[in-house]
């Protein structure tokens, strides 16, 4: 098996175009190709998976651990040709200034894959040799093997660029991408619009076909396949898992344009642990599945379709019904925005949401919160024992107004540069709603709860 990791010498310099377009050449020739996507990020692995037609898993060795993406990385590459993983930000960009923790260099060492480093030269020359000279030395241990050049004018400035790294680095220069204006990918405050965008996916068909033309002409394509063959081999996890019931629940997980934001993994862990997934669409569906026993509402964009999720009241008032009687429900940051009674959009336009909290959520033009988390469970924590912990991330523009003191906090919130503690994670019943985007492979304790608080009743529709 082959891999090789994207990265950057910063954020903007094209890595997921690039990625993109290698993914779908290397398809093209034949190959199952498996993404992968270093840090939390729910958009570009959307990208990835409509170029390879497979599921892109995301890496991160703070929130994962070492063993937790030694053990991803295996299990998505033990039917696949090559293991492509988009980085995250620049090449040492991770936790803090001190630390490579959630870096894309921490990646590479971990699984001993080689760098593709890209290179945005559109205002540089030989400069570029004393800023490749200066990755390579920065940390000996990432071998950064070869580079590939963005938005490059001419064929003369090409030549200029190989030269200037040739003459000091090791790194092997592989082609580049000529500046096109038709390869650029649409944007959204949250970054990237989501690939399952009908106007984006269509966008990113036509982008694709060019990006591989450009790549098949500009780039060594067999080059990059001969920068390493490493042999990947099933990590044996000492991680700790709980004793699986047998019998299974049927988890309802929301999933359309307003609710999109999933980690793989999780949905991996959940059917591990029993769980038996049934997806249904907040903007579509009139009515709950049958016959299930919680429910999982991720992030994504509700303040893009709050018109549409108001009007759905039926399936409002059975998400409110489900919460009332005490079935287990869990969301995450849009999730968390849906289970309000309210949400404002940018002009202030109010739309009724489920109404299960009595908080009102509204978007800001500024990012709210962003950075990585670490959650302590406190007591009354459904599906979490006092004291565990779980990490994960925060990433959003929208805030809520103070919540009543009445409204129960099972969490204890450290952010990743601080001491400070704060208490969050709402609680009703048995829906817990958080800003908190959890990765559930820092700790399956989390999804052993849920999926047996969800095996002890079973919902039946009255409807």
């Amino acid at each position: 098996m082959k891999g090789f990791i994207i990265a950057g010498t910063h954020s903007g310099v094209g890595k997921t175009t690039i990625a993109i377009g290698l993914m779908t050449a290397l398809r093209k020739k034949g190959f199952t190709v498996q993404p992968f996507k270093a840090g939390p990020d729910y958009i570009d692995p959307s990208f990835h998976m409509m170029a390879c037609g497979r599921p892109s898993y995301n890496l991160d060795t703070w929130m994962m651990g070492i063993d937790g993406v030694k053990k991803t990385f295996a299990k998505g590459m033990h039917d696949a040709d090559v293991g492509i993983i988009e980085g995250v930000m620049g090449l040492f960009d991770g936790k803090g200034g001190r630390n490579e923790e959630g870096s894309t260099a921490h990646i590479a060492k971990v699984l001993k894959l080689p760098v593709i480093l890209i290179v945005d030269a559109s205002a540089m020359a030989r400069s570029a040799g004393a800023l490749v000279y200066g990755y390579e030395k920065f940390d000996p241990t990432v071998k950064i093997k070869g580079v590939i050049f963005n938005r490059v004018g001419s064929e003369r400035h090409f030549e200029m660029l190989k030269q200037a790294v040739e003459d000091r680095c090791n790194a092997k220069v592989l082609g580049y991408i000529p500046r096109d204006e038709e390869i650029s990918l649409s944007e959204r405050h949250l970054g990237l619009v989501m690939a399952g965008d009908r106007v984006v996916s269509g966008q990113l068909s036509v982008v694709s076909k060019r990006l591989v033309s450009l790549i098949e002409k500009f780039v060594d394509v067999d080059g990059i396949l001969e920068l390493q063959k490493p042999e990947v081999r099933s990590q044996k996890s000492e991680e700790k898992k709980a004793n699986i019931e047998l019998r299974t629940s049927r988890i309802a997980v929301a999933m359309d344009n307003a609710f999109c934001f999933y980690y793989q993994e999780n949905l991996d862990m959940l059917k591990e642990f029993g769980a038996e997934l049934v997806f249904f669409s907040p903007l579509k569906d009139k009515r709950l599945p049958d016959d299930i026993n919680g429910i999982y509402l991720g992030g994504g964009y509700p303040e893009l379709h709050a018109k549409r999720l108001e009007l759905n009241k039926s399936l409002r008032g059975d998400i409110k019904d489900f919460a009332d009687k005490g079935f287990p429900i869990y969301a995450e940051c849009g999730g968390l925005m849906y289970l309000g009674k309210g949400l404002k959009d940018l002009n202030g336009k109010a739309y009724k949401m489920v109404g299960i909290f009595p908080w009102v959520s509204r978007m800001r033009r500024g990012i709210k919160s962003l950075g990585y988390r670490e959650i302590n469970a406190i007591d009354g924590c459904p599906f979490l024992k006092k004291g565990q912990r779980v990490r994960g991330h925060e990433f959003h523009y929208s805030e809520i107004a103070e919540p009543p003191h009445s409204i129960r906090r099972v969490y204890q919130v450290t952010g990743h540069r601080s001491l400070v503690t704060e208490k969050e994670g709402y609680l009703y019943k048995n829906t817990l709603a958080s800003y908190m985007h959890l990765h559930f492979g820092s700790n399956p304790e989390f999804v052993n709860g849920f999926v047996k608080k969800c095996k002890e009743n079973i919902y039946v529709n009255s409807n």
